[in-house]
């Protein structure tokens, strides 16, 4: 069959269907169809799925004329997707084009939600598409006869490649993939990404660095301009001392007519927490949405997410609020609008949220802004300028993760084994490994069959064996069982789950905020007040409670921050607030003109090439603010580092507050900030080391260890159900650290818990570019009588440390009554 009539197939299918192909999946077709790899680029909604399903189905016809009448079973292609949530709609869309073309091809899933029978029946006999996750491809390597199992695959698809690049499960994809391209000759390799900055970069990565696979590749652009209209809600009465949380839930009223005149709106939080908050206040203040409106977060159990993601399907709920558990690829096409509460801290997942509404090609994306804090709004006003010139952040992909890569070869030795001269060269095909010396291959080797230097005296450590002619593979079924239930790279703190008294399931909890609770305290969950009765191994027992005040529970990762695109952005648009003209000012920024004003009446808005630091003297103490508009996290390393330098100047101690726009050094004396200008303090000579002191870097370091050594399998999380406590887990990975620390600082895997703590955790590079731009600009140091608007925020943020949030709110109002004094 030709070409021209495969693609007669696919054409007349999409009429069926009132459809009409678009140039992109044309191209990636016929690309496809000539043997090659790729990555395609295109935005969310634009009909991804069928630009590579049409083409496999295709392949499959041309190789298999009788099609119609004989089919030859087998794993014919592979589905990754990072979200398991994703599956099921994967499933709808390539089952309906392989059925209506009567091919016979089986569609199967294979996930962390994947029943033992299916997996049994599975085993037995593959679909001939698998949908699956990073996790359940590694489990699959670790089966006995993989080999089998993949050598006639063609294809093998990494759906939204954007959110995997730049994570360790981004490092599993390039393991395996160097393993099925040998296993599998006729293999192709395509990505798919929405959203992102280094395209030729995220192509490199996905098919190996100089490999074949990337000589023979094309990267396709989707030519389609999704439109999308940002609208911010402008609070009628905007305060002058603003800050975060308090004006969020005061815009309630505001949000409730958009989500009636919606017909579905999806109200995007930034963390779990938030979502319980905005979830029970809407509810609370208008019951009338009870039994329309649900919830969505990734620790509420399975059922409830899948019947809330049916139940927008189906058009009869009118709001969830949600987090980034429904920020990927879910295709809802009632959802009308949605609504960003907070500030997003990056243009790809605003867009990615955007593209939640009007999911279908050619419909207009409406996202509306609520800003929690009146200065927020400056993010709004930085994110039209993004969707106006179409500015997305880089990925930065990992390199020399030698945890992944030991679980890895344990995960080989499991299944058939390996032979260390075979595997080398496919691993240093991949970008993650590129540079791989032989002795660290060879440190790796020893890891995996003697433990380390330090640790060959126990048995535990030696994990794989070698056998008479050089295969290196794992006998003992113990070490197997406990490989397989470790296998990916996701560590998150110990999960408890939610129960009734009685039995039923209400979600999974993280164990350091339960830790904090004894039994009578109540906490808000899933929407529900709840009275904690115990804890019972890793279960947490509850019964309902009719009591109106609660904790909200707050997860590890509820802290984003700005990325660097983000934060260039920013600061552009403040530049433009500090100039005089009225030209160029968004809406957003003219809204804010009292609190500019009220700053320039108190200090200065700094321009762009001016860099701002107050001081003013409250009861607490003396305030020292900067503003390098950097994110929260190069702020928590910029604070630290300055903190040291000023120490060796004067003996001063400090206790630091951050946030996205600036951070604080309070201390009892008062600095000298002259002396502070006048010794370059800003400078990056010396900074590395400096950071290192000032920031007791070996506790972080100790800290990421943690993951590290769960990852590399040194230390076990425990079997389903009896799930090793976070404290037995952190003081095992402890004692390992400090083992390596003190007898075998070469150890590669103490060594990469410090590289990471540096360059994802501090973001020292772009600490660096700070530093260098600081020194470029003019510092401007202001004596103020008071505290500004612009350092309100900051302070505000370490009050809610120590004060619950109604002795927060007192405070506050009395801070903003003395301060509004004239």
């Amino acid at each position: 069959m030709t070409q021209k009539e495969l693609f007669t197939i696919a054409e007349s299918w999409f009429q069926q269907q009132q459809w009409k192909s678009f140039p992109f999946q044309k191209q990636s077709w016929k690309a496809f169809l000539q043997g090659k790899n790729g990555l395609l680029n295109a935005p969310t909604g634009s009909g991804k799925t069928y630009s590579l399903w049409v083409p496999i189905v295709l392949n499959y016809i041309k190789d298999n004329p009788d099609y119609q009448t004989k089919h030859k079973k087998g794993l014919k292609a592979i589905w990754i997707t990072p979200l398991r949530a994703l599956s099921q709609e994967i499933k709808q869309a390539t089952e309906r084009f392989a059925e209506d073309l009567n091919t016979q091809l089986t569609i199967g899933i294979r996930t962390g939600d994947t029943s033992q029978k299916e997996r049994a029946a599975q085993k037995r006999s593959m679909p001939d598409l698998l949908i699956t996750t990073p996790e359940s491809l590694q489990l699959l390597l670790a089966s006995k006869r993989y080999d089998k199992t993949f050598k006639d695959c063609t294809a093998i698809i990494i759906d939204e490649w954007h959110e995997l690049l730049g994570t360790k499960r981004g490092v599993q994809i390039e393991l395996a993939l160097s393993r099925l391209k040998t296993v599998s000759s006729k293999l192709r390799i395509w990505g798919i990404s929405a959203t992102i900055g280094n395209l030729e970069q995220a192509r490199e990565v996905l098919l190996g660095h100089q490999s074949d696979a990337l000589q023979n590749s094309v990267l396709i652009k989707a030519n389609i301009k999704k439109k999308i209209k940002v609208k911010s809600i402008i609070p009628k009465e905007m305060e002058t001392f603003p800050w975060r949380g308090h004006l969020g839930i005061h815009l309630l009223d505001e949000v409730v007519p958009i989500i009636k005149r919606s017909k579905t709106t999806l109200l995007f939080t930034n963390t779990r927490s938030q979502c319980e908050i905005w979830f029970q206040k809407i509810l609370q203040k208008y019951p009338e949405f009870a039994g329309e409106m649900a919830m969505h977060h990734g620790s509420i159990n399975k059922e409830t997410r899948l019947w809330v993601e049916q139940a927008i399907r189906n058009e009869s709920l009118k709001a969830v609020v949600c987090t980034s558990s429904l920020d990927l690829g879910v295709d809802f096409a009632p959802v009308e609008t949605i609504i960003q509460i907070g500030g997003p801290k990056g243009v790809a997942r605003f867009l990615q949220r955007a593209g939640r509404s009007g999911h279908q090609p050619g419909k207009t994306s409406v996202i509306y802004f609520l800003p929690t804090h009146a200065i927020e709004l400056i993010e709004a006003s930085a994110l039209q300028q993004a969707v106006k010139h179409n500015t997305v952040e880089d990925r930065i992909p990992y390199l020399n993760s030698y945890d992944v890569l030991i679980q890895y070869l344990t995960t080989l030795a499991v299944s058939d084994g390996f032979y260390p001269k075979e595997i080398y060269h496919e691993i240093k095909s991949t970008f993650c490994y590129q540079a791989i010396s032989e002795d660290d291959w060879r440190w790796i080797l020893n890891f995996i069959t003697i433990g380390s230097q330090s640790l060959q005296s126990y048995d535990e450590y030696k994990k794989v064996e070698i056998l008479q002619d050089g295969l290196f593979k794992v006998n003992n079924r113990g070490i197997a069982m406990r490989h397989r239930l470790q296998i990916g790279t996701i560590v998150s703190d110990a999960v408890l789950t939610v129960k009734y008294l009685k039995g039923g399931y209400i979600g999974s909890i993280e164990e350091w905020f339960i830790s904090k609770l004894k039994p009578g305290d109540v906490f808000t969950f899933a929407g529900r007040n709840l009275e904690l009765v115990r804890i019972k191994e890793m279960k947490v027992l509850v019964r309902k409670s009719s009591k109106k005040t609660s904790k909200v529970p707050s997860w590890m990762g509820g802290r984003l921050t700005l990325t660097s695109q983000m934060s260039e952005l920013l600061r552009k648009e403040l530049y433009k607030a500090s100039s005089k003209t009225d030209e160029k000012k968004s809406l957003e920024l003219k809204a804010l003109s009292h609190i500019f004003q009220k700053q320039q009446e108190e200090s200065i808005v700094p321009g762009s090439d001016e860099f701002l630091i107050e001081t003013f003297k409250t009861r607490e103490g003396y305030h020292a603010i900067f503003y390098p508009f950097e994110g929260r996290f190069v702020h928590e390393a910029l604070g630290s580092l300055l903190a040291y330098r000023i120490s060796l100047l004067f003996p001063i101690s400090f206790s630091l507050a951050f946030n996205d726009y600036g951070f604080e050094l309070l201390s009892d004396q008062e600095i000298d900030m002259q002396q502070v200008i006048d010794n370059n303090l800003f400078a990056t000579d010396h900074m590395h080391n400096d950071l290192q002191k000032s920031l007791n870097a070996t506790e972080m370091a100790r800290r990421k260890f943690r993951d590290i050594a769960v990852i590399s399998g040194m230390v076990f999380t425990g079997y389903p159900d009896k799930m090793l406590k976070s404290k037995h887990l952190q003081s095992s990975s402890q004692l390992l650290f400090n083992v390596f620390r003190d007898f075998e600082s070469k150890n590669l895997l103490y060594q990469q818990s410090f590289i990471e703590t540096f360059e994802h955790q501090l973001e020292e590079g772009r600490l660096q570019k700070a530093l260098e731009r600081i020194e470029n600009q003019s510092i401007v140091w202001k004596s103020c009588k008071k505290a500004t608007p612009f350092s309100f925020p900051i302070i505000t943020d370490r009050l809610r440390e120590k004060l619950s949030s109604e002795k927060l709110e007192d405070r506050i109002k009395k801070m903003v009554a003395l301060l509004s004094k004239k």
